[in-house]
């Protein structure tokens, strides 16, 4: 398995789906907001799963660890636009370190081909 753009764009994609979808759910049971905002929620996950499985990788497992950097990394985004949290420094250095892992898994993967 190599690394393509497309791989990169399907896992941003999975992470902006899989937070907005997670998050309509906060919405409704932390932040009091209408049971309506499941619905959004629900196709967002629902779009989260699919684009997930259209990366490009012999085993699901391994496909879904090298993800676990991108949306940590892509949660810690959202805590800044979306929320208006700056990360500090602590969130920025362990996100880095997951992104690195995630990476060594890739490059991993790639390497036995």
């Amino acid at each position: 398995m190599t690394v393509h753009a497309s791989a990169l764009a399907l896992y941003a994609l999975a992470a902006a789906a899989e937070i907005a979808g997670c998050f309509a759910f906060w919405a409704w049971l932390r932040l009091d907001r209408s049971p309506l905002w499941l619905l959004p929620g629900m196709a967002a996950l629902a779009l989260f799963a699919w684009a997930l499985t259209r990366v490009d990788s012999d085993f699901a497992g391994r496909a879904y660890a090298a993800y676990g950097g991108v949306y940590i990394a892509a949660s810690l985004l959202w805590l800044w636009l979306a929320e208006g949290q700056a990360p500090n420094r602590w969130d920025l250095a362990g996100a880095a370190l997951c992104l690195a892992g995630a990476a060594v898994i890739l490059a991993g993967a790639s390497a036995r081909a």
